[in-house]
């Protein structure tokens, strides 16, 4: 599991054949794999690097969690060709201003899907994050929903190897107030890991000021 919350059944991708009865648990079934091996990743991964000289306030660098999103996806049961791909390269548009967008475009016939998705869950320039997460809350696409909340939990889980007390205040807030909603739309069990991963983190706040 990527974070402290417990998970349930696993949910089918969100556009792709359910997995059978057999194939549901801890472990990826056959026919997941299956999916996962006809996927065109590689050439989005690709992409993604052009973020491993961004760094990130708890370390790392922006191409990492590019990569830990994917990974929280999957780890949910999401096996969907154009969610995953688009996981790989959520923040490639905002951080990458000068991003040739048709190196996108060009990739492969999901391209254009995938390219939709990438915009659906990228901060415009005249939003606030308030205003960019109840977009995403009020008008986004389930698979939006799903993408954020998964980049939510790695971010949070990330939280914890921060020390700046007011920014982990605000973040906490912020996820409570906006991202809450979100998940409990559309993966109760995303939800409960995000409840968890935000109650840990408030925790560490009072012992510091218990200090």
């Amino acid at each position: 599991m990527a974070g402290s919350g417990g998970k349930g059944a696993r949910a089918p991708a969100v556009s792709a054949v359910p997995v059978s009865e057999a194939e549901v648990g801890d472990s990826m079934g056959q026919d997941e794999m299956k999916r996962l091996k006809s996927m065109h990743l590689a050439p989005y991964i690709q992409l993604a690097t052009a973020l491993i000289g961004k760094r990130r306030r708890s370390g790392g660098n922006m191409f990492r969690h590019q990569i830990d999103t994917m990974g929280i996806l999957m780890d949910y049961g999401y096996i969907d060709s154009v969610l995953l791909k688009a996981s790989v390269i959520h923040d490639l548009v905002e951080d990458v201003p000068d991003l040739d967008r048709e190196r996108i475009l060009e990739i492969d016939e999901e391209s254009a899907d995938v390219y939709r998705l990438v915009l659906e869950v990228t901060r415009r320039p005249v939003e606030t994050k308030q205003v960019f997460l109840e977009r995403i809350q009020r008008f986004g696409s389930r698979e939006a929903k799903i993408l954020k909340c998964a980049d939510r939990i790695s971010n949070v889980i990330s939280l914890g190897y921060v020390t700046d007390v007011v920014f982990i205040r605000r973040y906490t807030d912020e996820t409570a107030a906006y991202v809450f909603p979100i998940a409990k739309a559309v993966d109760r069990r995303m939800y409960d890991e995000l409840v968890d991963l935000v109650a840990t983190r408030r925790e560490y706040l009072a012992h510091c000021f218990e200090i």
